[in-house]
């Protein structure tokens, strides 16, 4: 059950991520955005990894006013204010502001109280009963339950919040006005929730965020409200499309994969590794790739790169670059992963919430397995009603049963 990248149409049925073909690695090749707009794609592990940490590729270029376009609409991620799209010492300011809170250390204090959601997720998947949609129930409740903690939003309106993120990740999903006005009540929403925590500070990250911005020179309101919206969005989506994909490939390919899972918390983690490896965010039907802007002549994997040229990191299919990862028909969950793996990217600009997501999603593997070992998908695999046209792609529902 394979198909190209990008081969699906809309009206087509969609695949699992985890059974796309993927491309051979090689050096860097011309294509095209979806837009049309010329990119260089990198594909190879060690070319990836440079394209994301050579600092003669940047973000905020591509936002200049020479920049080709790259978009096919309005979204979050092109916000020339956002914590993405600031390079240099401008960028590792406004970065320092917030990366304590989410350094491995301080993940693991949090590790008690997420096993606790997690607990109390799985206690109302059984007390309602099989079927039962584990989106609705688990994949998207636990990250939103968790970055809710931790930015004390308690009693925000959880579908608002799905609708705003859905919004800010659009690429094809909505019409570009629709997008603009999610994303004007989303940032008010930011500045209004910034007001509130100057007037009455707490423990929680928005506060912390805060402080530490009074006492940095330079950063902006706007760079806040875009990284308040930032966090939101990112503290949630990563894990529930990482989770939802994740249970899609076990509980139709991997049964004996669940078990030990839920036996053993050490292969859990072992499997969330291997897993954020190998089952991939998105497809490449709305972006080939992580874009960066080359700023000047460079040379990636022995190609030339001029100056001015919009360059995609293929993280997809870099890690499964046969020279990194060895090459297998099927996945094996519990390898030790020798590299790590680019879905988090690297450089600069890697994701603050990456242990945070580890961490959700081998606790919620775990419990999953541990608490609901004959855990099933309760319709066949073709049948699955994926979230379409946005950056990532995950289950919209998920029926499972036991």
């Amino acid at each position: 059950m394979t198909v190209e990248h990008g081969e699906t149409q809309s009206t087509q049925p969609l695949i699992p991520l985890h059974c796309l073909r993927r491309a051979e690695p090689g050096p860097p090749r011309l294509a095209a955005l979806p837009n049309g707009t010329p990119v260089w794609l990198a594909t190879r592990h060690a070319d990836v990894r440079q394209v994301l940490t050579d600092p003669r590729l940047d973000r905020a270029t591509l936002f200049a006013p020479d920049a080709p376009p790259t978009s096919t609409g309005p979204n979050l991620l092109d916000d020339p204010e956002g914590l993405l799209n600031i390079d240099g010492p401008e960028h590792q300011r406004l970065r320092r502001t917030v990366q304590r809170a989410f350094t491995p250390r301080a993940i693991e204090r949090w590790r008690p109280w997420v096993e606790t959601v997690v607990e109390e997720l799985i206690d109302s998947l059984q007390a309602s009963g099989s079927p039962v949609d584990v989106v609705a129930g688990f994949t998207r409740s636990l990250p939103v339950a968790v970055i809710s903690r931790l930015m004390d939003l308690d009693g925000i309106d959880h579908e608002r919040l799905a609708h705003w993120s859905d919004h800010a990740l659009s690429a094809s999903a909505y019409p570009a006005e629709q997008v603009r006005e999610a994303m004007r009540e989303f940032y008010a929403f930011s500045g209004q929730l910034i007001a509130q925590r100057r007037k009455s500070p707490g423990e929680d990250l928005v506060s912390s965020l805060l402080l530490a911005a009074d006492a940095t020179e330079g950063v902006t309101e706007g760079q806040l409200v875009a990284l308040v919206c930032g966090l939101v969005v990112a503290g949630h989506e990563t894990t529930m499309t990482s989770l939802g994909n994740a249970l899609v490939q076990l509980l139709s390919e991997s049964p004996a994969a669940w078990a030990r899972i839920g036996a053993d918390p050490e292969s859990a983690t072992a499997a969330a590794e291997q897993l954020l490896r190998a089952v991939p965010l998105s497809d490449a039907t709305e972006a080939p790739g992580l874009l960066r802007r080359a700023v000047a002549d460079l040379e990636i994997g022995g190609v030339a790169i001029p100056a001015g040229s919009v360059v995609a990191a293929d993280v997809r299919t870099a890690n499964h670059d046969p020279e990194v990862y060895p090459p297998s028909d099927t996945l094996d969950h519990f390898a030790p992963l020798g590299t790590p793996s680019l879905t988090f990217g690297a450089g600069p600009h890697h994701c603050l919430g990456a242990w945070l997501a580890r961490m959700e999603l081998e606790l919620g593997l775990h419990q999953l397995a541990k608490r609901l070992p004959g855990l099933r998908l309760a319709d066949p695999v073709e049948e699955i009603s994926w979230r379409r046209g946005l950056l990532t792609r995950s289950p919209a529902a998920l029926q499972v049963a036991w």
